[in-house]
């Protein structure tokens, strides 16, 4: 009865059904094989080899460079005309130059007061600064908060203008086009632009304004970013370990070899003059600043980069907002690349070696070569030649050239050394979004003018525990809690699952349980590791794990 009961459920025509269709799928896998996967597989491997050389050799190239720029090049105020701007009993503030600070926003509840402050409070004469806060917000409240605060600084006798607009166009390019049309901007010669979350030092203009007045063929002086909440989560210090590189680096050896590099949209002060020769803002990418600057630098103009200048920023603590952030940086400078690479190799007016190193070095190598080997090679083909045993990587590919570009990356951020290794997990997790948002513009699909504001916490996260203290205290006390703790936004468990991780998560762990059994790289190691990686990254919870320091 037993052996009856048991042909029932599962017939014997079903379970030859099933060896029938395992072994078809074993027989089609082995008939395409040789034919097919090994020779896309043996392509995709001397691409992946090709494009990690040219990273390779852009990592040593800037590394070589930045070691001869700290021992041998001259200090700005000495390559440059620089005399500090001095306060004149006679000739009062006149031999200031007028300033105009803009300040972009869109709904930014937690950080509209402190950036608003740090602007009122940079050491300028009064009369020589003019304040402008483009409020785009779609909140009402805020936007009364936003003119309130704006009413308050202007009681005290600071000239501060609070602009809104009625339509959001062009973002933060429409906001900062339409604020330097205003009728008192005229008599403005710079203007310094600061994102919501940014706070400048009070000696901020003193410091930049005399490159540009006493350089007329300056048209930028970028500071660096000092990021408040690195150590909040290891979001934000993955974060903090990428961002130091790039203006460790890269700006620092743009500014000391060519006077180029990509304005970061905040933290820098601009000759309006220059703006207005280059055409303008422009809102046909998201990367408003960079396309400023690359038509900028196409005139003629020079850009100066002040490391030891630093401002003080806020880094994206939540997954969302950086994936979102990530979107727009990956995909705004390979859509301007495609807009603007003939625009580049047709102009007269800048050498052939700064056109090369416009369109190879700054485009093609950084923005798309950058994000799409790292993902390519090493969580599409490398694995894939586990299941292709035929296709052979060569360990000097696979381990030794990758591993000096990481450590060249990982010089500007030291104290973060000890997660180095977890920095490279996340930052191949994050090279899939990358690689699609890149994809996403160099094609100019749908999604390529995308634009979501980066959330930003202002001082909240910063002041949680010590409010959670208070309370404390205040509950021993039996009194009246000092305040309501914080409590991050919540999100449905849905709203949290990234599916695109997910599945490379899956497609990971897999090719690692083929290579513990069959394999003789011991490449499962790596693979399990990354798929730990994908599967936190892919249920966001990267965000809520706290590093040690």
């Amino acid at each position: 009865m037993a052996d009856t009961t048991t042909q029932i459920l599962i017939p014997e025509t079903f379970q030859r059904g099933t060896y029938d269709f395992a072994g078809q799928i074993g027989l089609i896998w082995e008939l395409i094989k040789a034919p097919l996967i090994v020779p896309l597989l043996t392509v995709g491997v001397y691409v992946s080899w090709a494009m990690s050389l040219m990273l390779f050799f852009e990592r040593v190239y800037m590394g070589v460079v930045i070691v001869l720029v700290k021992l041998f090049w001259k200090k700005p105020e000495q390559r440059y005309k620089y005399e500090p701007i001095q306060d004149d009993l006679e000739l009062g503030s006149s031999n200031f130059p007028v300033v105009l600070i803009q300040i972009p926003m869109f709904n930014e509840r937690e950080v509209y007061k402190v950036s608003i402050g740090a602007a009122c409070g940079l050491s300028w004469p009064s009369d020589r600064l003019v304040i402008q806060v483009l409020d785009d917000s779609t909140d009402p409240t805020i936007k009364q908060m936003v003119e309130l605060e704006c009413q308050r600084w202007a009681s005290k006798g600071i000239n501060i203008r609070y602009q809104i607009r009625e339509t959001r166009g062009g973002y933060k390019a429409g906001a900062l086009k339409e604020g330097l049309k205003r009728s008192y901007v005229k008599h403005c010669e710079y203007v310094a632009i600061f994102d919501a979350d940014f706070r400048p030092e009070p000696d901020y203009l003193r410091r930049a304004i005399p490159f540009l007045v006493h350089n007329p063929d300056i048209a930028l002086v970028q500071a660096r970013w000092r990021f408040v909440n690195a150590d909040e989560c290891l979001l934000t210090r993955m974060q903090e370990m990428s961002l130091d590189y790039h203006f460790t680096v890269e700006q620092e050896v743009g500014s000391a070899t060519h006077a180029f590099f990509g304005f970061n949209g905040t933290a820098g002060v601009w000759r309006i003059a220059a703006i207005n020769e280059a055409g303008g803002w422009k809102d046909r990418t998201t990367v408003e600043d960079m396309d400023l600057a690359v038509r900028a630098s196409l005139r003629g103009w020079k850009f100066l980069y002040l490391g030891d200048l630093q401002v003080k920023s806020e880094l994206p603590s939540t997954f969302n907002a950086f994936r979102f952030q990530q979107h727009r940086w990956s995909c705004g400078p390979a859509n301007l690349f495609r807009k603007m690479a003939m625009e580049i190799i047709k102009t007269k007016k800048v050498t052939v070696w700064k056109k090369f190193y416009t369109i190879y070095s700054f485009f093609f190598v950084r923005k798309i070569i950058a994000h799409m080997v790292t993902f390519f090679f090493y969580c599409v083909v490398l694995p894939l030649t586990i299941l292709v045993p035929e296709v052979y990587v060569p360990i000097w590919g696979a381990v030794y050239i990758p591993s000096i570009i990481t450590i060249l990356n990982s010089v500007g951020t030291p104290r973060s050394i000890h997660l180095l290794f977890y920095w490279i997990l996340f930052e191949n997790v994050m090279s899939l979004h990358r690689t699609k948002a890149t994809l996403i513009g160099l094609l100019e699909t749908a999604r390529s003018n995308e634009w979501v504001v980066t959330e930003k916490l202002g001082d909240i996260v910063k002041n949680k525990a010590a409010e959670a203290a208070k309370n404390k205290v205040a509950d021993a006390n039996k009194t009246k809690p000092a305040s309501k703790l914080f409590k991050r936004p919540r999100f449905k468990f849905g709203n949290r699952l990234h599916l695109l991780e997910l599945g490379f998560g899956v497609f990971l762990f897999m090719c690692g349980c083929y290579d513990f059994v069959h394999g003789k790289n011991n490449y499962f190691v790596y693979l399990f590791l990354q798929t730990i990686t994908f599967l936190i990254c892919g249920f966001g919870y990267v965000g809520t794990i706290i590093p040690s320091s």
